[in-house]
């Protein structure tokens, strides 16, 4: 009789929604199946890569930000493949003692952060799954790791458009802000239509349902905006990522015709 795979096996023949984002970065930890699935993108989305890039440049942005404004905890759900200036690097860099937890559900990330961690006490990488707040924040290592009576910082960059049902979707949300004690702040970016037309999106879609997320949806800006509902949004707001604080240092990138991401920092009152 043919056994099941264990979950945690490596299937190199589904893309990898982790591994396509680091092929999009320029990356090596990827398969053949996720180039392959990455390339059918980017002939959609021509500037995917120039997607990626920025919300990786807001990420560091946003959380040198907060760590430079007293933030000393972070959790990161949905990590993805270590590459430069992860969040552990970004915040220690400015206060040494910040402590980080990686959530993720991919088995290469998962090894590949514990590798990067593995001299890094104030950093830790647990499993735990975007859709399963409560699983995810009552992890013995997240309680180990965090006090969920301090302010955190919640890290959640091009995931939620994942979830591709929007009342769960809302409902993740939720679920991870809840607990989150005043000062707290969410990180939040998303995917929208940008200029792609109804057929550039199907088409897009298609792609991401065959990969290890089962499918994406981009939403509108409005919704993206109703994650931070009850929030104190900093500025300048939820907008296009290249407009969040921009640093003069960085690249300029005004956007180019194809998809767009946008996003925000909002603090807990």
């Amino acid at each position: 009789m043919h056994e099941e795979a264990p979950a945690w096996v490596v299937d190199p023949g589904t893309p990898s929604v982790a591994r396509m984002y680091d092929y999009y970065l320029g990356g090596k930890d990827n398969f053949a199946a996720d180039r392959e699935a990455a390339q059918k993108i980017i002939s959609i989305l021509p500037n995917a890569r120039e997607v990626a890039r920025t919300n990786r440049a807001f990420l560091v942005r946003a959380v040198r930000h907060l760590a430079r404004s007293g933030v000393r905890q972070f959790l990161d759900i949905g990590t993805g493949l270590p590459t430069q200036e992860n969040v552990h690097q970004v915040a220690q860099a400015e206060a040494p003692q910040a402590r980080v937890v990686y959530v993720d559900n991919d088995p290469i990330v998962l090894a590949h952060a514990r590798a990067l961690l593995a001299d890094n006490p104030r950093s830790v990488v647990v499993e735990g799954d975007l859709r399963e707040p409560e699983s995810v924040l009552g992890h013995p290592e997240v309680l180990a790791h965090l006090d969920l009576t301090r302010p955190i910082a919640l890290i959640m960059l091009a995931v939620l458009h994942f979830v591709t049902d929007d009342a769960e979707a809302a409902d993740v949300v939720g679920a991870f802000r809840k607990p989150l004690a005043p000062g707290s702040h969410l990180v939040l970016s998303h995917i929208t239509h940008g200029d792609l037309d109804d057929d550039a999106v199907r088409r897009g879609r298609d792609v991401y349902t065959a990969t290890t997320a089962g499918g994406i949806v981009p939403r509108t800006a409005a919704r993206v905006r109703s994650f931070f509902d009850g929030l104190d949004v900093l500025e300048p707001g939820v907008v296009p990522l290249h407009l969040w604080r921009p640093d003069p240092a960085q690249r300029r990138w005004d956007g180019m015709p194809g998809g767009a991401i946008i996003g925000g920092v909002g603090r807990v009152t």
